[in-house]
Formats: C-alpha cells, structure tokens, sequence
C-alpha cells in the first residue's frame, strides 16, 4: 500500500493518531500531493480528498486536523458515494450533510466553507440534507447560516420538491416557514405539489395547498391529481377528488376532520374541488393503474364504476372522445361507453388490459414517457406467455409512438430496439432449438424493425449538434449491425433482398460513426459490438455482416479517429475471414493507422501471419507510395489529390 492510499485510509477509518504520524513533519508540497484531491488509493475513493471522506463518514476530529494543520482545502471537492451511487464533484460540507454530520457540518463552516457551494448537477448541502430528511442540519444550515432555499439543481429541483418527494414532512414545514417558493417549477415544469402527488405525501401536499400552492400542470400536462393516479395513490386521489381546501387555509390534519363521502343524487360540484372531467380522467387513470402496475383487476373496476357514474351523473352524459382509429396492436378494442359494458369486462381480464391502454393512450397522450412504456410492458407479458405476435405488434406500435414523440436516442426508445433484437434472437433460437414448424418472426418483423433503426440514426444526425461521441448513438448502430446478423436466420426472395439492402446503403449513406470513430464496417469487424445487452443476440465479428455492408457500398479503407481501417479491427481481432473479405473487397494490408502500424503488424499469433503473406496484396503503387513517405520526398502539391490520399494512407 502507497502513502497516499495510507493517507486516505486512515481518513475514513477516523483514525486521526495514525493519520498524524502519516503526515507530521512533511513538506508543504508532500501535504499537498498526500491531502490533495486524488488521493484516494486502494480505499476506494476514485478522487475523494482525505478531507472529502472524512466529512463523509463524520470523522470531526480528522476533519479539524487536515484542515488546521494540513491545510486541506475546504472546498475542494471530489467523488463520494451514497447509497451506491457516486456524486461527483462534492465539496467535503456537501458530504457532511447529506449523511447528517451537524458536529462536522458546524466545523466546516467554522472554518470557512461555503454554505451554497455545489456538486457537478448544482445540488447544494442544504438540498442533500433535505434529501436524506436531516432536519437537524436543515435548521442549521438556514437559520444559523442563512443557506438559499432556492437554489435548483440541474434538473430544476428545490429543497423543496425534494423534501415533498421524499416524504420530510417537518422539513417541508420548516423551508415553508422560511419563505420557500411553494409555486417555484422544475425544468419540466412540475411543483412541490407534483411531487407529493407522486411520493402519497397526504400531509405535505395538505400543507402546501394550506400556502397557496396552485394546481398547475407539468410540461406533459399532467396536473398534481393526475400525477398520484399515474403513481396509484388512492389517498391522493380522494382527498382531491371529495376534499376541497380553503382558499389560504391549510387544512385540518386527515384524522381530525370528518370524512364525507358523496351521496348518489348529492350534485357533484358541491364535493369535488376539481372539474368533473377532472375527477373522471383522474378515476379512470388510477383504474389503468390498477391493471398494469398493481395487478389488481377488481380495484380497478372500482374506481371506473366511479368514473362511470360521474359521467353519467344527473342524466348529463360526459361523453368520451371518439377515438381517432382502431389499433391493430390493441386487437381493435374500443373503450367501454356504458355500465353494462363496463360490467362485462369481469369476465374478460384481457380486454381489461387493453381497456387500461386505451385509456392510458387517451388522458396522457402519447408523448407521455408511461403511454409507451405500459404499451411495452404489455407486450412483454405476452412474449413470457408465448404470444410472441402480439408483443411484436404491441412493441412496434409503442416504437412509432416513441420515435413520432420523444427526442431521437431517447433511453426508452433505444431501449425498445434492443428488446426487439433480443426477442428476435430468442425466437429465432427457439425455432432452430424445437424445429417447429411455423416460427413467430420472419423477414417482414425484421425488416420492419431495422427500417426504423435506420431512421433513428437519420433523426439523431439531423439534429443541430448531431449525436457528438454519445454512447447511445454508438449502442443503436450496434443493434442495427445485430438486426443484420439475425436476417440471415431468415428466409427472404430476392425483392426482399433488395429492401434489405437499399435499407443498408441508407445507413452508409449517412455516414454514421460510433466510439472513436468507427463506421459499421469497423465495429462488424469488432468482437465488442457483440456485448449489446444483458442476453445474447449476434456474435462479432461477423463475416455475414461485413459482407451485407460492403455489398452496399462501405469503404473497406475507412478510417476511425485512430486511423485505423477495418482491416486493421478485424486485424486485432484474430479474424481471418474478415481480413480476407475486406483485402478482396480492396482494403490496403499495407495502409498504416496513426501508429505507423499495419493491419499485418496487428495480428499477434504466428499461426495467424504464416497463412496471409502481405507481399500477395501489395501492388507498385502502393510500395511507391511508401517509398515517397519514406524518404521524405515532397509531393503535396505536384500530384492530383486523389493521389495525395492514396499516399497518405500508406
């Protein structure tokens, strides 16, 4: 173990003797490099200051010492993990109060650390305490020291917001008390009350309506009453379906009040705070709620009876739209209009599931993140039960919607191409494995997916700063490349061949390129292109692949950011058979990459470099170029271009 490492060790240990016989009597510049941040060693601290973890596990004594007598810089900051996750950026004080440290907290700021200083995501220690509900720290940091309430993090979330979402009753009290904005929005346009709707905070959310907090929607146009019955809080729900609060007053706490319920023919405006409609939506959402994430079929019919009632309600029917076409993917289903249809659905749960859809779709709207991802989660129930054509159909109708809605390589959406690859792969192996004699998914499911995948790439690189070097740009070329593979397991006539490939040159077309550069050349001749996801789809290299892109038009001589040529991959990878479909396809074995290394000089296996002799590929031109760059002749500018490429990539 180095000294550092020791350092750092018997900072988070609290070890403060053997922390002093470690440090005493060094030079300034040793206290520095031994204090400073990078420090931690073997410990664990992945760039944590002996100061950062010691206020992190609440070590005052080690804390007085670094920064009294070491020097250590109070607000340098560093990693620290919680809760396994690892914050970046965070100042030793920001530590010390997200893990309730007040002792630490006091003596840090004693000695000149700054109440407001933040993480990378802007997330001050006053927000960390309110995060893990340290209401000791919370009263310090604001009444002794003043903290801002109102500084957000990246995201737009208060101290406030976070309080509400996490349940800190007597701190959300305390920052209301203080002044904190209770109408104050996030990035996504949600408030404190949106994040009590979504957490069942009753109280803080009876607290806030008591401060004036407004019911406004979100940037998906989700109101605070339609958040709790996405997230199946039925107490949310009730209380603001059948519990009006006084304008400016906060009401009495839920156990000290009456709790009237309303009565058949009692007027629905006289006990509803919100809009009929409102309550009816709310009803029936907590209802698709109850299907798909509560799995509790009678709950639900519950609360549409309500909803139902409501719309019908004094013989004035509420009606719903009428539906803009019927969808394949839910087996044509139309919602119920009546009680006796709703009635029946007890004897169907599975038009119940798509009842829940079908609502879902209406009131959120096919923007909303939960419209698709409930879509997605049906179709995954049917695949387990082996209905693999109805998850295909649910699937590809959520994918549309995601790519019709949410910005191009969303997670979730990118999250969909990888379930169809894997579900494609599974079926296909279980068709092989079994033999059956009508396998689920053929060149059509297939073809339809990759076509998609294509226009996802051309939406990412339509966008104004393009994909940049984003890993889920590089994550959903790679399952294209995996979509290909799988499309050899399958039977197509040659005018299904020929949509295969135009689909193809129109992603070469668009010159996409993956982690460092690559093109779809490079990462077919890569074996990590084969690690996807969590289960198995194609295995790279693939020698199918390669062939399929250079068939449609790829340069066998691209070049990554390394200079290195996909020869120079398949190079590195040990694989033969690629290395011969690109030398025929007119890759140079004898181009060079930023290295000055070539393809040949990559492969590291005897066995491998006996069986190719580099002299059989080798032509005039390409010694001649060699020689030119060997002896430094001057060029540039005396031939044409083309030939001063040509030279350039030898």
């Amino acid at each position: 173990m180095d000294l550092r490492t020791a350092v750092y060790n018997a900072a988070r240990d609290g070890k403060l003797q053997l922390l002093q016989k470690l440090l005493n009597g060094r030079s300034r510049e040793e206290m520095e490099n031994l204090t400073g941040e990078g420090s931690g060693g073997g410990g664990g601290g992945g760039g944590g200051t002996p100061l950062l973890i010691a206020a992190r596990y609440g070590h005052r004594g080690v804390v007085e010492y670094l920064v009294d007598h070491c020097r250590a810089d109070v607000e340098a900051g560093g990693s620290v993990h919680f809760d396994g996750e690892t914050i970046e950026g965070a100042p030793p004080l920001w530590a010390a109060s997200a893990a309730g440290h007040l002792d630490v907290v006091r003596s840090l700021l004693h000695r000149g650390a700054s109440v407001n200083c933040t993480t990378r995501t802007n997330s001050t220690p006053l927000r960390a305490a309110c995060f893990d509900g340290h209401l000791d720290v919370v009263r310090y940091l604001v009444g002794e020291h003043q903290a801002d309430l109102e500084v957000a993090n990246r995201h737009g979330h208060t101290c406030l917001m976070i309080s509400c979402y996490k349940g800190h009753r007597e701190i959300a009290r305390y920052l209301l008390e203080r002044g904190a904005q209770v109408n104050r929005r996030s990035a996504k346009g949600n408030t404190a009350l949106h994040d009590c709707a979504e957490s069942g905070s009753l109280e803080i959310l009876q607290l806030l309506l008591g401060c004036n907090a407004r019911m406004e929607r979100d940037g998906y146009g989700m109101t605070p009453l339609l958040a709790a019955s996405v997230t199946g809080h039925t107490n949310i729900v009730e209380y603001l379906i059948r519990e009006p609060p006084e304008a400016g007053e906060a009401p009495a706490p839920e156990d000290a009040r009456p709790q009237p319920q309303p009565g058949p023919a009692e007027p629905y405006e006289k006990c509803c705070p919100a809009s009929r409609e409102a309550a009816v939506e709310a009803l029936e959402l907590l209802g698709a709620t109850f299907v798909d994430k509560k799995r509790d079929l009678l709950g639900a019919l519950k609360y549409w009876r309500q909803a139902m009632d409501l719309r019908h309600q004094g013989g004035a029917y509420l009606p719903k739209p009428a539906p803009q076409q019927l969808v394949l993917a839910y087996d044509y289903s139309t919602e119920v209009n009546t009680a006796e249809e709703l009635e029946a659905l007890i004897t169907d749960p599975d038009e119940m599931r798509m009842q829940a859809l079908l609502i879902r779709e209406r009131i959120l709207g096919p923007s909303h993140p939960d419209t698709s991802y409930y879509i997605r989660y049906r179709g995954a129930v049917y695949a387990d039960a082996g209905n693999f054509e109805r998850c295909i159909h649910l699937w590809k109708y959520a994918l549309d919607m995601q790519q019709s809605h949410l910005e191009p390589l969303s997670p979730m959406t990118a999250s969909s191409f990888l379930s169809f690859a894997e579900l494609f792969s599974y079926v296909l192996q279980e068709h092989a494995t079994k033999e059956s004699l009508s396998p689920q998914v053929g060149f059509p499911e297939l073809m339809g997916v990759l076509g998609k995948g294509v226009r996802e790439i051309e939406r990412a690189l339509r966008q104004p700063k393009g994909p940049g070097d984003c890993p889920q740009f590089t994550k959903a070329l790679a399952v294209i490349l995996h979509l290909i593979f799988l499309m050899q397991k399958v039977d197509c006539d040659a005018e299904q061949e020929h949509l295969k490939r135009q689909t193809v040159y129109r992603l070469l077309k668009c010159s996409p390129r993956g982690r460092n550069g690559f093109t779809p050349l490079h990462m077919a001749a890569d074996k990590d292109t084969t690690t996807v996801g969590r289960y198995p789809v194609g295995k790279f290299p693939s020698i199918h692949v390669v062939n399929v892109l250079l068939q449609c038009g790829a340069d066998p001589d691209s070049r990554d950011f390394d200079n290195n040529t996909p020869l120079h991959v398949a190079a590195l990878n040990n694989c033969p058979l690629v290395m011969a479909a690109l030398i025929e396809a007119g890759a140079h074995l004898d181009a060079t990459n930023a290295f000055k290394k070539t393809a040949y000089e990559l492969l590291d296996e005897k066995l491998l470099k006996s069986t190719m002799q580099p002299f059989n590929y080798v032509t005039l031109r390409c010694l001649a170029a060699r020689a030119l760059d060997k002896h430094k002749i001057p060029y540039k500018g005396f031939i044409p271009e083309e030939l001063e490429a040509f030279i350039e990539m030898h």
